[in-house]
């Protein structure tokens, strides 16, 4: 039997919220205990984030690093939150996005083409540390646009000496009000740019990351990440837009917290 409080959501976000829920409804298996005390990495990252936009600025910007949790609060690079109740290998979260993805266009050959704020993204999480590698499911609301943007996301562990290897593999989906905010071109727009308009439809991208962290005296580290987004049409033929996939990635310096 159906749900009907799933029936108007795409089925992307069915089955984001479905696993959520399933998840939920596992007893706990094997959390770690939530410590009173900072546990985790804290430093300093350069972050490079290559903008897709035409003309828009992409400098490498120096920002604080935290993949760390604190009793029930927890931060994973760009995603914070609260643990509200454990759930299977993890805990069902509140949380936010801090996202960089929006832009303003400095080139003076695309006039007319209004600067988009950086989406607020806020909804519900989870990490699942499994015997068969860690699962990071979000599945959130920007304010901003009103649209959703759900990801799912599985990253292993392999040891190589010293250095700690988590190969990642991903997929994220943003509805179409979320892309059309973000890559859309208005009819206004169109008549003072001279570009098309365009109204996307919703936009479903692979990812594929690597991350090292590699000791370097007592509980210091050097954490790098690289990650790749493979577009697809729904963003790509936006007359916005001038490159099929995306690189982007951090190198950190930081303290590890016991």
């Amino acid at each position: 039997m159906s749900n009907p409080l799933l029936k108007g959501l795409p089925r992307s976000a069915r089955w984001i919220t479905m696993s959520l829920w399933t998840c939920a409804a596992l007893p706990a298996l094997a959390q770690t205990a939530l410590q009173d005390r900072l546990v985790g990495d804290v430093g300093a990252a350069v972050y490079a984030t290559p903008s897709i936009v035409r003309g828009a600025s992409d400098r490498p910007v120096l920002l604080p690093y935290v993949y760390a949790d604190d009793g029930r609060l927890f931060g994973r690079v760009d995603t914070f939150g609260y643990k509200l109740l454990p759930m299977g290998w993890g805990y069902l979260e509140l949380a936010g996005r801090v996202s960089m993805e929006g832009f303003k266009i400095d080139s003076p050959a695309l006039p007319g083409i209004g600067e988009r704020s950086n989406p607020v993204p806020l909804g519900l999480s989870t990490f699942q540390e499994t015997p068969w590698g860690g699962w990071f499911l979000n599945a959130f609301r920007d304010t901003v646009s009103g649209g959703t943007l759900l990801e799912a996301t599985w990253a292993g562990e392999w040891r190589v000496g010293p250095l700690s290897v988590y190969p990642q593999l991903g997929v994220e989906r943003r509805s179409a009000r979320y892309t059309q905010r973000l890559y859309g071109v208005s009819g206004a727009e169109a008549r003072a740019s001279g570009l098309a308009a365009y109204s996307p439809g919703a936009s479903t991208v692979p990812v594929l990351g690597l991350a090292l962290q590699l000791p370097l005296d007592h509980d210091w580290s050097l954490n790098l990440q690289w990650r790749r987004r493979w577009l697809d049409a729904a963003i790509t033929d936006s007359p916005l837009v001038d490159v099929r996939r995306q690189d982007s990635g951090f190198v950190a310096l930081t303290y590890t917290f016991h």
